[in-house]
């Protein structure tokens, strides 16, 4: 429907819901703020991991939507070769954009985070619960019977520290932050009906 030169996002006819898998590989560190000893350069300061989880996804429009995931990431940093291994329970609820032909789109993910961590196992941190901004592109391959495959680089940055950041702390900022390569493959619930 367009209105002058606005034009609003076409509905679906029918919503379209997927559930599915992901997961890959994520290098992570934290951002310190003095920064600390022993964390320079960034390459030799991050910690390999992985990460995976349950995606739902729900369409409404043509080219946008929502998706939620339940995701458990392996995170952390390296600090003068000692390694600090962070386990967490996460929740993204992201917004959904994808382009293109109905077999080959790109798509964007963006959105907050919530996240928990369950195992630490240096016992470093002093703040487990976490909060941040999620955002990643990648693309994605529709087939008619075995669901939705999709290659996405993902960027989280945390807001919430995991050591003190008040006045009387040593740090103003202890902000994880990761880098994540996914697969995943995502089926159709409900799908619009041709």
């Amino acid at each position: 429907m367009c209105i002058g030169m606005v034009c609003a996002q076409p509905r679906l006819r029918t919503p379209e819901f997927y559930l599915g898998v992901h997961g890959g590989v994520t290098a992570s560190t934290v951002l310190f703020m003095p920064s600390e000893s022993g964390m320079s350069p960034i390459t030799k300061a991050c910690v390999l991991g992985g990460n995976g989880g349950f995606v739902f996804r729900y369409a409404g429009h043509k080219y946008c939507g929502f998706q939620m995931e339940l995701n458990y990431e392996h995170r952390g940093w390296t600090q003068s070769g000692t390694p600090h291994s962070l386990h967490y329970i996460e929740l993204p609820i992201l917004m959904h954009l994808h382009f293109g032909s109905p077999v080959c789109q790109w798509f964007f993910n963006l959105g907050p985070q919530i996240g928990y961590c369950v195992k630490d196992e240096s016992s470093t941190i002093t703040h487990p619960f976490d909060w941040g901004l999620t955002a990643g592109t990648g693309i994605l391959f529709n087939t008619k019977k075995a669901g939705t495959y999709h290659l996405e680089i993902r960027y989280d940055f945390s807001l919430g520290g995991v050591l003190g950041t008040t006045v009387t702390d040593k740090h103003n900022m202890a902000n994880p932050m990761d880098l994540s390569v996914n697969l995943g493959w995502v089926m159709p619930v409900r799908q619009e009906r041709k």
